[in-house]
Order: structure tokens, then C-alpha cells, then sequence
């Protein structure tokens, strides 16, 4: 097919858009792929929709290689499914929630584990009809709070979502190693550079789960690995390497000292270090408390404590997920007017545990340990407070922040930290759905089996900014022959009829031999053609222009930037070559 930029509907910008942060949503807007709805809601046009289309059918014939089934369920869903799964209220105010004329309650679908659930549970009811793996490539609808940098975290995306029905967890095994090798060809032929990593379930459910992020610097995610031993996490899946308890026979009492106006951290170690205490005391000998009230599903807020070290700040992903179902919420002033135990910046653990407040510690807080912290009284701190001598904590909480250079939970070496953008998710489900459905069937015994679920998920959408992050120059994009919205771009680079004839012929025969076409035969300046060549990111560029007259072509890898003249007479036959390896 020829796609003459004359007739196109395009128009390439010169500057960024005002709002766009990073580099694929500058590139997608001024290459006129995607154009800006609302916060979060994008319309895709014609080259755009096109590398839409190339990332679905990657995905759609891995999944399809390992027996996967397409079907679509519908975007709009009734709340019944999602109330007995309790998901209606565990994910809180990421849901679009909304009403028919009569009243009746329906979701804009996040995800559609219920509804494969209840599908499968609608057609099949013997041994003989598994395992089965489902899948659909869909629009999904999040009320993301702060929607940012254009595709890569959007309110409305597409999303390939597969589900894996298995009567053993033998066969979930291997229905999830399946889904894991797909993904690694999916992306490899996407040509996306990529980790995965260990993950929680989050509202999902289930046991083992894994990422895979791209690399990139301006992921949302952070994750560590061990060089050493290969260990990957999302930080949210970090367990802390605790050290062994140690003795606290002969330490000495825990002593209260007035310390005037040390309500933070630095303040606090100044004065210790001013003290005469005898020794040199750092942040990490502190002991930080942080108030924070939660909420299960459906319940009432309590006031939870949560201890960490003070060289530690507390990561909201960390201490969400470790709290999930429950939300979370900083202390108001209210909160504290109506608690007056809590005293700001001297807050303990005796008061919290006195009062009833369930204290929470990050695993380094283990018995013997020393620790310098508040007395629960204005300008008083306790030096010398002993973990399982003087307190007592109610569990540990995986909530302070993790940094590069921390242990590796496997005991290997140390971690580095860097930063990706999920682009995949696999989980071993079990059987939380068809529990809640109560989908049996028929087993080979006679006996009712209850089969065990897989959930995965891969970001196509989202694919298309990584790409573009990851694939990219100071002069615009450069897309993978794999999802290209052509094979090559010929740019008519000179007035002359007798080029433009030749350009017209040679895009005429790269159609004939089943390529496609980007032809450039508007009445532009050579210099406005070159630069929408390399912002639209075309991955081959051959240029019809003086050389025509001499019986040569340019022809330029957007990829590598180099350039080479062939004679026109084999430029049909240099090109598809070129193109297909």
C-alpha cells in the first residue's frame, strides 16, 4: 500500500506540546500520532493507530503460539461480579463507577478476572474441557488520580489480559511459564529493552507474581537486582534481610533527656552529638514514628503506628502494598487535636502501645536493638530505648524506602537501584475467582474440581510510548521494523518531473513487491520533507532528488543514521532486501 502525504491526515508540529514531560509524549504529539482528549484520554490517529495495530498483532500471534483463545467481553460491566469478588470496594476511587436510567450500579472494566470466571463457569463443566487459556486485547478505563506523560499512564488504554484455567497447579505452572516465555518473545520482537522482576499482587490476588518493566529513566517504578546473584524486585516486593536479634543483658536503662525544639531527625542528632553521650550518633540510630490511619474495605479508619529507621524515609508504594486491601491516610490536625497522646515530632512507642495504637516496626528493629527516640512528651526524647525490653512492637511492616547498596534479600551482594516502566504482569491467581463463583466441574473421578486461574497482562497501549522512549533521537523517532507504520518512506526531494516520475515508479514497485509505503509528494522544501522523515521515525528513507538525474537514490537507516547511494536501477531490489534481511 502507497500512503501519499498529500492526502494523509497529518500534521507535524515543530515544538512540544506544553504539557508533555517526556520524550515519547513530545514525539507522539508533534509526529501527529496521538492527539490529547482530556487528562488521560488520547484519540489515535492514522500512523499512530497503525503501530497500535503492529503491537497488538505481535501479541496476538504469541498468544495465539501457545493456544491461547481470543474473545471480548464487554468495557461495560454490571457491579454484582465485582461486589462478590469485593473489588467493587477494594479499588476504592480507581474505578469509573456509573448508573443506568434505572438506577442500576456498572463499572467502566480495570480488568476482567470475574467476568473469564464466569464465563468459563457458563460453557464448561467437565475434565475434558481443560486447561483453556482466554485472552482478549481490550480498551480498560482507571481513574488514575495524576494521568501524565501522554500514553504511559492514561485514564483510558489498551490492554491484551489472559486468563489460564488449569485443575492442577501443576498446570497453573505451566500455563504461567507459557504466558512468561511469550512475553520474552513479544518483547524481544518489539525490540524493548527489559528486567522482571519479583512483584505483589495487589488487588489481584494471588501468589506468585512478576513484572517486567522496561528500562528507562523516567519509570514510575523503581526496582533493584543483584549483579551478583540476578535477584530483581519492584520495591514493593523488597523483603528487608534482618539482622539476628542480639543480647540486651547489661545495657544500660533506657534515660529521658529535655531536648528543646528537636522535632525532626537532624535536629534530633545534632543534639545527641552536643550531648556527651559517648559515641557519635547518625540518623540510622534513631528511631523514626510514623502516624498514619487505615481503612479495610467497607470499614472503619484506626490509627496505626509504623517505626523505621531514622536514615529511612517511608515509601508510599512499599507501605501500600504491605497494607493492601486497606487504604491509607496521613494524620489531619484534627486527627492529632483528637488524640493528644500523639505529641508532633516527640511521638514513642509507649504511648502508641499504651493507648491502643497497633505499632508496626521495619524488620532491622529486632529485639536487643538500641534506639534513640521520641518520650512522648514536647522537647523530651528517650536515649537507650531497647526493642524487646522496654518495647514491645506489634509485627514488622515492610514500609521504609529501599536504596542501592542495601543487602540483597538472598544474601548474594549488594543492590543497585534504577527505575522501568511495567509493561507486563503475570500472576498465579489460584483459585480466588473460582472460589467466589463456585466454578466446579466434573473431574475424572466423578468428583467436582474447583480449576485454578493465571492472569496476564501486557500493557499494548503503553507499548507504543516505550517504544518511542526507548527508540528515539534529538530529531524524532525511530521505530523497530517490527511496528514501523511503513516499510520505507521515498521523499521526493526535487522539483524536477522526471524525479518525481521516478519516485512515483519506484514507490509503485515497492508496493507491487508488498511493502508499505510512505510516499512524500507534497509541495514541500526538501528541508520540511528531511525533518518529517526523521520525526515520524520510519526505519528506511530513501530519497529520489538530484542524484535521480545521474541514475542514483539516497537511501538512509533512521536507525544507525547512515546513508548510501545506490544506482536506481537496483534500488527496488537493494531496498526489499534491506527490508526483509
Amino acid at each position: 500500500m502507497i500512503t501519499r502525504l498529500s492526502h494523509l491526515f497529518l500534521r507535524t508540529l515543530r515544538d512540544d506540546p506544553a504539557d508533555a514531560e517526556v520524550p515519547s509524549h513530545k514525539l507522539l504529539v508533534r509526529a501527529g500520532y496521538v492527539r490529547r482528549i482530556a487528562p488521560g484520554v488520547y484519540s489515535w490517529l492514522p500512523l499512530g493507530l497503525r503501530v497500535l495495530r503492529e503491537v497488538e498483532r505481535v501479541v496476538r500471534e504469541e498468544m495465539n503460539g501457545i493456544g491461547a483463545q481470543e474473545i471480548s467481553l464487554p468495557a461495560l460491566l454490571p457491579r454484582e461480579p465485582y461486589e462478590a469478588s469485593n473489588r467493587w470496594t477494594e479499588y476504592g476511587d480507581g474505578l469509573f463507577r456509573l448508573k443506568d436510567r434505572k438506577g442500576g450500579d456498572y463499572l467502566l472494566g480495570p480488568t476482567h478476572e470475574e467476568l473469564f470466571a464466569l464465563t468459563v463457569k457458563g460453557e464448561y463443566n467437565s475434565y475434558k474441557d481443560f486447561p483453556v487459556t482466554l485472552y482478549q486485547v481490550q480498551t480498560k478505563y482507571r481513574d488514575e488520580e495524576r494521568p501524565r506523560a501522554g500514553i504511559l499512564r492514561g485514564r483510558e488504554f489498551v490492554m491484551k489480559d489472559s486468563y489460564s484455567f488449569d485443575l492442577t497447579d501443576e498446570g497453573l505452572t505451566e500455563s504461567y511459564q507459557a504466558h512468561r516465555d511469550a512475553y520474552e518473545r513479544i518483547f524481544a520482537r518489539l525490540g524493548v529493552k527489559y528486567v522482571i522482576v519479583s512483584a505483589t499482587s495487589g488487588a489481584m490476588g494471588g501468589s506468585a507474581s512478576e513484572e517486567f518493566l522496561a528500562e528507562s529513566e523516567i519509570g514510575e517504578d523503581t526496582y533493584v537486582r543483584c549483579l551478583e546473584s540476578g535477584y530483581a524486585a519492584n520495591v514493593e516486593a523488597v523483603k528487608t534481610l534482618a539482622p539476628e536479634p542480639v543480647p540486651f543483658d547489661g545495657l544500660p536503662a533506657a534515660k529521658v533527656y529535655d531536648t528543646p525544639e528537636t522535632p525532626t531527625i537532624a535536629t534530633l542528632v545534632d543534639w545527641a552529638n552536643g550531648a556527651d553521650l559517648g559515641r557519635t550518633v547518625t540518623a540510622a540510630d534513631t528511631l523514626k514514628n510514623i502516624l498514619v490511619k487505615t481503612r479495610q474495605p467497607g470499614g472503619k479508619w484506626e490509627l496505626l503506628g509504623i517505626g523505621v529507621p531514622g536514615d529511612r524515609e517511608v515509601d508510599d508504594k512499599r507501605l501500600g502494598a504491605s497494607l493492601e486491601p486497606a487504604e491509607f491516610e496521613l494524620l489531619t490536625e484534627a486527627d492529632f487535636a483528637a488524640n493528644p497522646f500523639l505529641t508532633k515530632g516527640y511521638i514513642g512507642p509507649k504511648a502508641l502501645q499504651a493507648n491502643g495504637v497497633r505499632y508496626l516496626v521495619d524488620p532491622r528493629i529486632v529485639d536487643g536493638t538500641s534506639w534513640i527516640t521520641g518520650a512522648d512528651e514536647k522537647g523530651k526524647h528517650v536515649v537507650g530505648l531497647v526493642a524487646g525490653r522496654d518495647f514491645t512492637p506489634d509485627g514488622t511492616i515492610e514500609a521504609a524506602e529501599v536504596r542501592g547498596g542495601d543487602p540483597s534479600p538472598d544474601g548474594a551482594g549488594a543492590l543497585v537501584a534504577a527505575r522501568g516502566i511495567e509493561i507486563g504482569h503475570v500472576f498465579q491467581l489460584g483459585r480466588k475467582y473460582t472460589d467466589v463463583f463456585s466454578v466446579d466441574v466434573l473431574g475424572e473421578n466423578g468428583k467436582p474440581v474447583r480449576p485454578t486461574m493465571g492472569s496476564y497482562g501486557v500493557g499494548v497501549s503503553r507499548l507504543v510510548a516505550v517504544i518511542a522512549e526507548q527508540h528515539h533521537d534529538d530529531k524524532g523517532l525511530r521505530w523497530p521494523a517490527e511496528v514501523s507504520p511503513a516499510d520505507v518512506h521515498v521523499v521526493i526531494a526535487n522539483k524536477d518531473d522526471t524525479a518525481r516520475a521516478g519516485a512515483e515508479g519506484l514507490a509503485a514497485e515497492l508496493d507491487k513487491a508488498g511493502l508499505e509505503v510512505i510516499l512524500d509528494d507534497r509541495k514541500a522544501s526538501p528541508g520540511v520533507k528531511f525533518k518529517d522523515s526523521e520525526l515520524l521515525g520510519v526505519p528506511l528513507v530513501v530519497v529520489v532528488g538530484r542524484g535521480w538525474g545521474e541514475g542514483k537514490v539516497e537511501v538512509r537507516d533512521r536507525f544507525t543514521g547512515e546513508s548510501r547511494e545506490v544506482a536506481a536501477e537496483s534500488a527496488l531490489t537493494e531496498i526489499v532486501k534491506t527490508v526483509r534481511g
